[in-house]
């Protein structure tokens, strides 16, 4: 997300390093937490058990191949990253960003879980790789390189102003007004 908003313009690159060191460190930090924690059931094993890492291949989740895995990993990262920017831009209803932040994730994740357990971060991957160690630390490369370049396909279209805003800012009451109408005309 943090490439996405320096590349659209709206963070600046000393930011954005601050954040990703931020986030490396917090994965890390939150994965020796959660190892922590299954460490405590009898009978886990990090090498069996896992840790919520992502990965692809016939040995992980669905199956589903490298070529799929990346095409997955970018697009569900542009979406994302579409919507964050899209929702908290200028003229964006911005009572809804949170709204449309989350049902968006949501759906990344019930669409994506089965392929790469869903990374559309590189420190979400970064820190149980880091405890797992072996096949997802050799994948950890797709889970960061998938979402660099998702991020900076939306960045980039926000930038040359593709998906940016050019019509009237909405304001809160008419957003509320105009979601009613919808929903009315989908009860029809």
């Amino acid at each position: 997300v943090s490439l996405g908003a320096y590349l659209a313009g709206r963070m600046g690159i000393n930011e954005m390093v601050q954040y990703w060191v931020a986030q490396f460190l917090g994965a890390i930090i939150g994965a020796g937490i959660l190892y922590f924690i299954a460490s405590g059931r009898v009978g886990y094993d990090i090498a069996v058990n896992g840790l919520g890492q992502n990965g692809f291949g016939q040995a992980y989740l669905g199956g589903y191949s490298m070529p799929v895995a990346l095409a997955f990993e970018i697009g569900a990262t542009f979406i994302f990253v579409t919507v964050i920017l899209g929702s908290t831009q200028a003229k964006a209803p911005s009572a809804f960003a949170g709204l449309a932040i989350g049902l968006t994730l949501t759906m990344i994740h019930i669409v994506g879980i089965q392929i790469t357990g869903v990374s559309v971060n590189p420190a979400r991957s970064f820190g149980p790789a880091v405890f797992v160690q072996g096949v997802a630390l050799q994948q950890l490369w797709l889970f960061i390189i998938a979402p660099l370049v998702g991020a900076a396909i939306a960045g980039l279209a926000f930038r040359t102003k593709l998906l940016e805003a050019d019509g009237p800012v909405v304001a809160a009451e008419e957003a509320v007004e105009m979601t009613e109408q919808a929903a009315n005309l989908a009860k029809k």
